[in-house]
């Protein structure tokens, strides 16, 4: 680890990324402490200890909804625009088609998800706008009240998006990914003042060591299933061209259990936080009991999020991983699997073994999902209750990315300093 941290600032292009992505990290976490106009903080914060979807919404945004600043909605609707693109582009054979032309077809969508990205922001905006009318500021006109905040969340949406795209394009790591770690992170010493307050309170001791045994055991868990893998060894035959002979070595194809990663835990929490916190807008009591129903510590929203994580870990790897594609470029180098003939029974294979290896990580990411309710229904410390396992999950997963990342760029840079 100390080779890795050393080798960031040893290395003037890694320095470069590492310090970039730091800069850009600052500016998101400044702008979480750029408040809305017109918003009664005392109100505001009254209507968030009414323990409402807000709450959990507010772990993704590191306090910028609590606060309503100009960055409360985050990075969640470009993350939405990108799942509405994502399926999109499985069932529009126009985005199918941009999508399998390269380099040039990915950049139009990732504009035409920029331009949702935009619109959903906007939306959102427009229901928190009348949704707040009673936090307003008194004597405030709910005419420049609705244009302010609208304009002031679509913008500051707009911007976490493009500080995403920019992390990802010039920094380290995913941008998206990133910035919901940043924000789960700095709720983290807040978590830990709320259980040295309930322990002082007369909460129980062994009910908080029990709970640090369980994050423990669910952090020991999610390290050893992100980072298992299933190898299958590749074969090349020798092959003379010329006077020179190639081939002749072997290899393997690491096939990730959790193959998705993080991605699915995002998604999930995604999809079912969107119509959650439009519904929350609606000031119906049929509509709020609905919405009761779907909070994050209710029983239809942990049946629906064990659900969506296996779908979406079973649509993230089918749209990431292609075995046809896999099968053809091995066939086409002279490599084969032994025992398994080359071409489409290669292609069979690999599905009928990636379909499985997926099985593993899907109960495992569903699974582990319902650990951190059932530990706080029997110690009754509700102090982490933000700080689940959609939030480990996502901790956990960005922190190894973020390492691999860099230990890839150490081992390119040694590389290039030997052929230099």
């Amino acid at each position: 680890m100390l080779n890795v941290i050393s080798g960031i600032f040893n290395i003037q292009d890694l320095r470069k990324k590492f310090l970039y992505t730091l800069g850009m990290v600052v500016l998101f976490r400044l702008g979480g402490h750029i408040p809305v106009a017109g918003i009664d903080t005392i109100k505001l914060q009254h209507l968030f200890q009414q323990g409402n979807i807000l709450g959990f919404l507010d772990l993704f945004t590191g306090g910028a909804m609590m606060r309503f600043s100009v960055f409360a909605m985050g990075i969640v609707p470009y993350i939405n625009a990108s799942i509405i693109m994502q399926l999109l582009t499985v069932v529009v054979p126009q985005l199918e088609q941009l999508h399998k032309e390269g380099e040039a077809g990915r950049k139009q969508i990732a504009s035409y998800t920029r331009y949702l990205t935009v619109a959903l922001a906007a939306f959102q905006a427009f229901g928190m706008s009348f949704w707040l009318r009673g936090v307003m500021l008194e004597g405030y006109s709910f005419v420049f009240f609705l244009l302010g905040t609208m304009v002031s969340l679509t913008a500051g949406s707009t911007l976490v998006m493009w500080f995403s795209e920019m992390i990802t394009e010039r920094g380290i790591g995913n941008g998206a990914s990133l910035l919901i770690f940043v924000g789960i992170v700095a709720r983290i010493p807040s978590y830990i003042a709320q259980t040295i307050t309930l322990v002082r309170g007369g909460a129980s001791m062994v009910g908080v060591i029990i709970l640090l045994i369980a994050f423990l055991f669910m952090l020991v868990a999610i390290v050893v299933v992100q980072e298992g893998q299933r190898r299958i060894q590749v074969q090349y035959a020798k092959r003379i061209i010329g006077r020179k002979m190639y081939g002749g070595q072997s290899t393997y194809i690491p096939l990730r259990i959790n193959q998705g990663g993080v991605i699915p835990i995002i998604f999930a929490s995604s999809v079912l936080l969107f119509p959650a916190t439009i519904a929350q807008f609606i000031p119906n009591p049929i509509v709020q009991k609905v919405v009761g129903w779907f909070s994050p510590s209710g029983g239809l929203y942990m049946i629906f999020y064990f659900a969506l994580i296996f779908f979406f870990t079973y649509f993230y790897t089918a749209i990431t991983f292609n075995p046809n594609e896999l099968a053809e470029n091995i066939k086409k180098y002279g490599g084969f699997i032994m025992g398994i003939r080359p071409g489409k029974p290669t292609a069979q294979y690999l599905e009928h073994t990636i379909t499985r290896i997926t099985l593993v990580g899907a109960i495992f990411l569903a699974t582990i999902a319902v650990i951190p309710t059932i530990v706080e229904g029997v110690t009754h410390i509700t102090s982490f209750q933000g700080l689940g396992s959609t939030a480990l999950l996502i901790v956990v997963g960005v922190a190894l990315d973020l390492v691999r990342q860099i230990e890839t760029h150490l081992v390119t840079r040694q590389y290039e300093g030997l052929l230099a």
